[in-house]
C-alpha cells in the first residue's frame, strides 16, 4: 500500500507548520523524496503477515 504524493506533501505542509519551520522547495522536495523512500522499505514488513497468536509488540514489566 503506497502513499500517494499529494499524502506526503500535506504531512510535510502540517508538520512544517506545527514545527514553526519554514523550508525551502528544495529542501521540501528532498524531505518528499526520503519519506518516499522510508515507506517503500517499509512496505514489505508491513505487508508480513502475523500469526494471531504472535504479540504485536511486547510488554514491558517491572
Amino acid at each position: 500500500m503506497t502513499t500517494p504524493q499529494t499524502e506526503w506533501d500535506a504531512y510535510l505542509a502540517q508538520m512544517e507548520h506545527l514545527l514553526a519551520l519554514e523550508l525551502d522547495d528544495a529542501r521540501r522536495a528532498e524531505l518528499s523524496v526520503q519519506f518516499t523512500r522510508i515507506a517503500a522499505m517499509a512496505e514489505p514488513l508491513l505487508a508480513f503477515p502475523l500469526d494471531d497468536r504472535v504479540e504485536i509488540a511486547g510488554v514491558y514489566k517491572a
